[in-house]
């Protein structure tokens, strides 16, 4: 009973572990032949892999065969806008899988084109594949949620600054020649770390 119980704990666990990829279907008949992402969601500049998979349904309900040597006769793409790539296409354990690897380097729509012959059945198919998405998808914390940490600390110092030329000119501090030197100093100090700010907000703007 234990066992039992273990047994299927494990296989509820698998299911909810399991990743679910957003591959696209299309049929050539008899044939269904779907594409898709390795890792997803794909990532701009992170090496991923175009997966392929062609299928041939059998004649009990969600029973298949996948179809090796698919391309002996036949070649793979991939597209994206003007641009095309032939994919070096390599044979998964599994009859049936093929993969290519490749880094995607723009974001946006791509697609894997499949042309040839499949055991005597022409092929001539695109299809489109999930976009590749920017690296603010995974960035943590966000680069663009709060300020770099050396602008808060100059804008900290330019405060602190502020608040001790306020107190000497109060009168808080002593009125006397030193006082007026540490003022001085104190201004050309605000001076200084604004400059600094406003080149490192030039270079962030670049």
């Amino acid at each position: 009973m234990r066992a039992a119980i273990l047994g299927m704990v494990m296989l509820l666990s698998a299911g909810i572990m399991a990743p679910a990829f957003a591959h696209t279907t299309v049929h050539v008949e008899p044939y269904e032949i779907e594409a898709g992402w390795g890792v997803e969601p794909p990532i701009v500049g992170i090496r991923n892999q175009l997966v392929i998979k062609v299928i041939e349904r059998g004649g009990t309900d969600g029973t298949f065969q996948g179809i090796t040597n698919v391309f002996k006769d036949a070649s793979a793409t991939a597209i994206f806008g003007g641009a095309t790539k032939s994919l070096d296409i390599n044979s998964d354990p599994r009859p049936g899988y093929y993969f290519s690897s490749i880094i995607p380097t723009k974001t946006g729509t791509y697609m894997v084109e499949i042309k040839g012959e499949i055991q005597g059945t022409l092929v001539d198919v695109k299809i489109p594949i999930e976009d590749v998405e920017p690296t603010s998808v995974l960035d943590f914390p966000p680069s663009g949620s709060s300020e770099p940490a050396d602008i808060s600390a100059l804008k900290n110092a330019i405060t602190s600054l502020q608040q001790d030329v306020s107190d000497l000119k109060s009168g808080s501090a002593p009125a006397d020649g030193e006082a007026s030197y540490d003022i001085a100093i104190l201004g050309l100090s605000i001076a200084g770390a604004a400059i600094v700010l406003a080149v490192i907000g030039m270079v962030k703007r670049k």
